[in-house]
């Protein structure tokens, strides 16, 4: 079955590596028209020319999510957006609390959360003019449970959690549907640089993380591309205001 968002407009940003890169591709397999957007331009674009040869449509746009005015010169001429994932995140300073900066938290958030809120609120009109459509906001497994690192981040996803249900509740009377997915660790670009950074080494670092996931390895980015593809799709026009956790049994502990 490849045409289960056939005829459907769908703008991932952070959309150049890791999961949004693999939720771009599938999409775009599955029929839909990729928008295309990160800060990444070179590879951003790389992208889309790999989609375009295997035969999908697809467009890259620059968009930096933190600017209210990047996000709405990119966003508000996509009339026909009915699919939105806000994927782009950072993960920011790890050390305690009480060592990180106001300017650290601040950056993080205003990727993390505000440009969760600037996508979906210029989103919503496209939405609520083609008559309904599905939000899909990257939270984590660390906005439902704590760990102690990260701080800034995990309570960032936190937030985008509780955004998630929010909006879910707003718009349900439209037909714009709201949820999130809450991977473990994913191997990604981001987690393989905490890898790097750490001091036991990268291939150290991967091996605890899989023993962590009681299936016995990390999760790739198509794992969670899957799940983006059911949220987006008409399948799941019963879901909304959901918590889809992809995460190999890591919270079923």
């Amino acid at each position: 079955m490849t045409d289960r968002l056939k005829n459907k407009t769908a703008l991932v940003t952070g959309a150049a590596r890791g999961i949004g890169r693999a939720i771009c591709k599938l999409f775009a397999k599955q029929g839909a028209y990729v928008i295309v957007t990160d800060i990444i331009d070179d590879e951003g674009e790389q992208l889309v020319e790999e989609i375009r040869q295997d035969m999908g449509r697809a467009e890259y746009q620059h968009l930096d999510t933190a600017d209210e005015k990047n996000v709405a010169r990119v966003i508000k001429p996509a009339d026909s957006l009915t699919i939105l994932v806000n994927n782009a995140g950072i993960s920011g300073p790890n050390k305690p609390t009480h060592q990180i900066s106001a300017e650290e938290w601040d950056s993080l958030m205003n990727v993390n959360v505000k440009g969760v809120f600037l996508c979906t609120k210029y989103a919503i009109p496209h939405m609520k003019k083609n008559n309904g459509g599905s939000i899909i906001n990257l939270s984590s497994i660390y906005g439902i449970i704590g760990a102690p690192d990260l701080p800034a981040y995990h309570a960032s996803k936190g937030a985008v959690r509780l955004m998630s249900k929010t909006d879910a509740l707003l718009y349900a009377q439209e037909r714009i549907r709201v949820n999130s997915i809450h991977p473990g660790f994913i191997w990604t670009p981001l987690v393989e640089e905490l890898g790097k950074a750490s001091e036991e080494g990268v291939d150290a670092f991967r091996k605890n993380l899989d023993s962590l996931h009681p299936v016995g390895h990390v999760g790739k980015p198509e794992d969670i591309a899957y799940g983006a593809l059911y949220l987006a799709s008409d399948e799941s026009k019963f879901v909304t205001g959901s918590e889809l956790v992809i995460d190999g049994g890591y919270t079923a502990r």
